[in-house]
């Protein structure tokens, strides 16, 4: 999803217009923005935590020469989700194995064709390429 995405959505829920709409949605980025380089770490209840932290200077290596190569210490930003965040995404996942384990299983599959009925010898998803025989 995109920030025009995100407006146009919230602009058609709240009756706002799309313009007004993107001016508050990119003035909260600015604001989340701001607060992290003056305050580094900030706090969005049910949502997450944004937070600035200073990564080390550390040795790597070049993947492509195997040359060891310094990298400086650097700030980058942290984010860890919230309670409610974290349990949204974890249902999303309970239901993506129901799927999964509903689609191995022949009786629930709604692949399944009742007995009546000649299965197919190869199902339509795979080729029905066969090689020639070696002359």
């Amino acid at each position: 999803m995109t920030k025009k995405e995100i407006v146009k959505t919230i602009s058609e829920e709240c009756g706002l217009t799309q313009l007004k709409t993107k001016e508050i949605v990119q003035k909260t980025f600015e604001a989340i923005i701001d607060t992290l380089v003056t305050e580094s770490r900030i706090e969005l209840r049910n949502f997450g935590v944004f937070e600035v932290k200073k990564r080390a200077a550390r040795k790597a290596r070049n993947p492509r020469s195997g040359e060891r190569v310094d990298v400086p210490e650097k700030f980058v930003v942290t984010f860890k989700p919230g309670k409610e965040m974290e349990e949204r995404v974890l249902q999303l996942q309970e239901a993506a194995a129901r799927q999964a384990a509903q689609a191995s299983s022949p009786t629930e599959s709604p692949a399944y064709e009742s007995p009546t009925t000649a299965p197919s010898p190869t199902p339509s998803h795979i080729s029905s390429y066969s090689p020639q025989p070696a002359e």
